[in-house]
């Protein structure tokens, strides 16, 4: 299995409350959004991470790659559009194999992460995985409704099981899919999955935060400290 992050969003809301570094450089507890997100590739074993950034964020490739020498990190410096567009990048690398791909703010901790990963490794090697979270600290949350077995039977609407929680585990199958041309954003694409009847299935990680805003940091920086004293 191997890692991709998506690290082009803008971060408007983060810029309208104050932060003038780019957003995969907000700090959580003092570490940069994109360091935590590489670093819990690593405490999952996968240390081949493609990552997309804009072009404005160039300089966090460099800065990177000093930080994590012995990673193999591949990165892709593109504007895109929307989400969806950026997903499509990093998983279309050639590459064979799953990808984990993880959005840049979605902030939890390295074992959380690895714990996800082992979970997702356990299921067929045709199946997409989905990470939910049932700490729901976001505007407009992804809601994930499962049937038996966990498997997720709709994606969407007002309330389900739990909501999306940016980890996406993605066979190279489901990898080499052309979405439609009318679907604008990842999660338009997530529910365009299931309602094809690809084989899709939720785990559960108890605590993911959403890092879209000033009070997004400061619940993962509480969290953050509240591991570290335990």
């Amino acid at each position: 299995m191997t890692g991709g992050i998506i690290a082009a969003g803008e971060g408007r809301r983060l810029r309208e409350d104050g932060w003038a570094v780019p957003k995969p450089l907000v700090p959580i507890d003092g570490v940069p959004l994109l360091d935590t997100a590489i670093a819990n590739f690593l405490a999952a074993g996968i240390d081949t991470v493609t990552v997309i950034v804009n072009e404005r964020d160039a300089a966090c490739a460099a800065a990177a790659r000093a930080r994590f020498p012995g990673a193999d990190l591949r990165f892709i410096v593109k504007t895109t559009a929307s989400s969806l567009e950026s997903f499509s990048r990093v998983a279309g690398v050639d590459h064979p194999g799953a990808m984990l791909i993880s959005t840049v703010d979605a902030w939890c901790r390295p074992g959380d992460f690895a714990a996800f990963a082992a979970a997702a490794r356990r299921h067929p090697p045709s199946a997409a995985v989905l990470g939910i979270t049932p700490l729901v600290a976001d505007e407009n949350p992804l809601w994930v409704t499962m049937g038996p077995g966990g498997r997720v039977v709709r994606v969407g609407g007002l309330s389900g099981d739990a909501v999306t929680a940016g980890l996406y585990v993605v066979p190279e199958p489901v990898r080499r899919l052309r979405p439609p041309a009318h679907l604008g954003r990842l999660r338009d694409y997530l529910g365009w999955l299931v309602e094809r009847g690809e084989l899709v299935y939720a785990e559960q990680i108890e605590t993911v935060v959403d890092v879209d805003r000033s009070s997004d940091v400061a619940l993962a920086e509480s969290l953050a400290r509240a591991g570290r004293n335990a």
